[in-house]
């Protein structure tokens, strides 16, 4: 049996500064592969286009027929990844959509069970949600219809269908980009030789040359991520790697996710003790820098160094980031990983300090490193539910007292760190079962 694959990202940069003249021309392609993105965003966006984005190749066909790539002279292996990129943003746009409409849904105390089980099951059935959104009778296979004429009759199917309709004109988005930042590319537009790579442009023919910081080769679609101002590109590539099994990963294990520490165990062992100071110092570089551009910003046309010093402070959080993660995995030897679901950033008040810290706390990027690890290394993750983790006993269940980094229980004088305790409540709600499913 072959092994189980995971899908990571490869990253690979330019050596070199590539000249004026080669980046215009990168950036021709960039710019019409934004117009292509645009164009299909706008005409199939909306609720008329719902039958056509599964699978897309009625899309396709029309955008051949369109005029629009011979207009702007863009090569086919552009213009069609093009076309299927925006695509997929329409889909996972309607599928954000969807969700949030579900979760309002559940929510609404005016809508009997009855009835929002009818929603839900509109929601979840793409041609009957096309239907009730463009005002058609609901046609479905006829083992579906059955089941849908039996939800229907239970409810006033109007009402509800006028309601689905108001909360997607709500919370549906039609999309746009204004950037122009890069493009996707298919081996057919590329080629790999002499420490470097050619990439195809408009002019036939006519392939620029990148020299690269590797040599390291791979045959699928690529992205290509321009920096003008700095002269350089950086380029994606999705690898394909085998999962790794360790005999020894047998443990469960609680996490705790912090600003200043980044992750604390049901055992107290903390790792990422000094991203708080990494942290800190990037937010007071970027307060100190955003003040001085406001006041200098007449006399100040570029950013180009400031530009390169951010990139140095992330790319230095994300080193240590990434080596505290593999420590983290080594020593823990992790079977199951239990972790709150993050909530969304909040700002820290009135405390213009405060708040550009919890703005600039990298935790997407951790949660995204830890889940690629975990796939990596076979080890499963799992959400617990999150309400009042921090200030329960983990040991009685009682309502605790928090001051200053210290866990105290009055109930049954447990004493610990607050962070431990919250990990170890993780732990506890993740063996019971009280996880986001």
């Amino acid at each position: 049996m072959p092994p189980a694959m995971v899908c990571k990202t490869a990253h690979q940069y330019s050596k070199e500064t590539v000249s004026a003249a080669d980046m215009e021309k990168l950036r021709e392609v960039a710019e019409d592969y934004r117009s292509v993105k645009n164009y299909v965003y706008e005409r199939y966006g909306g609720i008329a286009s719902l039958s056509k984005i599964y699978p897309g190749y009625t899309i396709q066909n029309e955008m051949t027929a369109s005029g629009l790539r011979q207009e702007l002279g863009l090569p086919s292996v552009y213009f069609y990844l093009a076309v299927f990129d925006a695509l997929g943003d329409i889909k996972s746009q309607w599928s954000r959509t969807k969700t949030k409409v579900l979760k309002l849904t559940g929510k609404n105390e005016n809508l009997n069970p009855e009835e929002k089980h009818y929603l839900r099951f509109l929601l979840k059935t793409a041609n009957a949600f096309a239907a009730v959104l463009n005002r058609k009778p609901v046609i479905l296979p006829s083992e579906i219809q059955s089941r849908h004429d039996e939800l229907a009759g239970q409810v006033d199917a109007g009402k509800l269908h006028r309601y689905l309709r108001r909360q997607v004109r709500k919370y549906h988005v039609r999309q746009h980009t204004d950037l122009a930042s890069g493009f996707s590319v298919s081996e057919r537009a590329y080629r790999y030789a002499d420490h470097g790579i050619y990439i195809s442009t408009k002019q036939s023919r006519k392939r620029v040359f990148v020299t690269l910081t590797d040599n390291n080769r791979y045959t699928s679609q690529l992205y290509i991520k321009l920096y003008p101002e700095e002269g350089r590109i950086e380029i994606m590539a999705p690898l394909s790697v085998a999962v790794r099994t360790h005999a020894d990963y047998t443990n469960p294990v609680g996490l705790a996710m912090g600003m200043f520490v980044m992750l604390t165990t049901d055992r107290g062992n903390r790792y990422g003790e000094e991203l708080g100071a990494y942290q800190s110092a990037y937010a007071e570089w970027v307060r100190q820098q955003t003040a001085s551009y406001s006041r200098n910003r007449a006399d100040n046309p570029g950013r180009k160094k400031y530009y390169a010093k951010k990139r140095r402070y992330v790319e230095q959080m994300h080193s240590y980031i990434n080596r505290e993660l593999n420590r983290f995995f080594q020593e823990e030897k992790p079977r199951i990983i239990y972790m709150v679901k993050l909530p969304t950033a909040q700002s820290g008040g009135h405390n213009r300090e405060i708040n550009n810290n919890v703005t600039l706390w990298q935790r997407g990027y951790i949660r995204e490193r830890l889940t690629q690890k975990g796939r990596e290394q076979a080890v499963e993750i799992v959400e617990v539910l999150g309400k009042n983790i921090s200030r329960e006993c983990s040991r009685c269940g009682a309502p605790g007292n928090k001051k200053d980094g210290v866990f105290f229980c009055e109930c049954c004088g447990y004493t610990t760190a607050e962070k431990t305790n919250t990990a170890e409540n993780v732990l506890k709600r993740g063996r019971e079962g009280r996880i986001i499913r």
